[in-house]
């Protein structure tokens, strides 16, 4: 038999019975197996032997040594963390003490009678081994990637409302100023213009600056919130007003805050949002009639849900339709160690759940394990 592994392997093999030692390099030399097999026969020559793991590819060890059991070694090298194929290689030990190795991790188990079993049992426990450290890295690999992702969100969030501040600072300081002098300079006109003709064109250029006005503050809330600065439930209140005056849909605002310190702002930001990027794909997609917003600071979790009576949809409508926005509303919760639930079904309206830890450890712990 032509082992698929990589040769030549480095065997420890924890025997005290060298003739049955020889036995095993016999069997695996019959099958062609170029192997180094370093026979040790007491704990402290075991771990002596994996004093450096990374040289050895797989333990053999019988069940009955002098003075202690091949199991002792195996729970020895679980403390250590030593992460290597554990076949028992010993006579009868009965199917119980089989089984209960096996449910400890043990690799294999071969009869000593039938050793011609091991290089083939030997084969199985490597590439299995082989196996579950590949997969073990790639879900490592993918957690770091994950992690990176989370990271790269979060600057990119951050960078994003830091634009947005500056842009509606802009705005409030130069448009906002413009127009401002433009509609007292309309004003000033006003007053001293006799001709109807020419007073009406005044008239009109100031509606349409007070049009303007209004445009570039409402441009400068969706920006940077000011509002935010009074609070979640303050900011909250004034969009779902705002919202429902705009649009015409019935919006109530229920619950509320218990705790009286403040929340931190990126919790503040990332539940905001939520609520604002909702309204609007309720606006676009769900023909409701009727939102419901929640709030509330339960058991150390502030927790939003913004359900609505539209139409809802299925699993494939909401990855064509929805999939980015949610996805975004997805990765900044988790920048806040928080989570996004979608509860919907065709005809039967959505729920939006977003749910974050209020206390800076347990976020912390929430980041670093997605």
């Amino acid at each position: 038999m032509e082992p698929a592994i990589n040769l030549p392997l480095r065997l420890v093999h924890l025997e005290d019975n060298p003739v049955d030692h020889g036995l095993v390099v016999r069997a695996l030399r019959r099958a062609d197996w170029d192997a180094e097999i370093m026979l040790v026969d007491t704990m402290e020559g075991f771990r002596r032997a994996l004093g450096d793991p990374a040289g050895v590819q797989a333990v053999l060890a019988d069940y009955h040594l002098a003075g202690f059991s091949g199991m002792e070694a195996w729970d020895w090298m679980r403390q250590q963390g030593i992460d290597l194929p554990f076949i028992l290689v010993s006579g009868a030990i009965g199917e119980a003490t089989v089984a209960d190795a096996m449910v400890r991790g043990v690799s294999d188990y071969v009869d000593k009678q039938q050793l011609a079993r091991l290089p083939r049992v030997l084969q199985r426990a490597l590439e299995l081994h082989a196996t579950r450290r590949r997969e073990a890295e790639a879900a490592r690999a993918l957690a770091e990637s994950r992690q990176r992702l989370l990271e790269l969100t979060e600057h990119l969030q951050t960078s994003i409302d830091r634009e947005r501040a500056d842009i509606a600072r802009e705005i409030h300081d130069d448009i906002g100023g413009a127009l401002a002098a433009v509609k007292l300079d309309l004003a000033w006109l006003q007053r001293r213009l006799t001709d109807a003709q020419a007073l009406a064109h005044v008239a009109a250029a100031m509606a349409m600056t007070e049009q303007a006005l209004g445009a570039s503050q409402r441009i400068m809330r969706n920006l940077r919130p000011a509002v935010l600065d009074q609070g979640l439930m303050p900011a909250l209140q004034w969009l779902t007003r705002t919202f429902a005056e705009r649009t015409g849909l019935e919006v109530t605002l229920q619950g509320g805050l218990r705790r009286t310190a403040a929340l931190p702002p990126r919790v503040e930001m990332t539940a905001y949002r939520t609520v604002q990027e909702a309204l609007t794909n309720v606006l676009k997609h769900a023909q409701a009639r009727r939102v419901r917003v929640e709030v509330s600071d339960l058991e150390d979790h502030l927790t939003l849900e913004i359900a609505d009576d539209g139409q809802g949809a299925s699993a494939e409508a909401l990855r064509k339709e929805r999939s980015f926005g949610l996805l975004g509303l997805r990765e900044r919760a988790q920048s806040v160690g928080g989570w996004l639930d979608v509860v919907t079904a065709p005809g039967q309206g959505m729920t939006l759940i977003l749910s974050i830890p209020l206390s800076e450890a347990a976020r912390a712990a929430a980041v670093e394990e997605d």
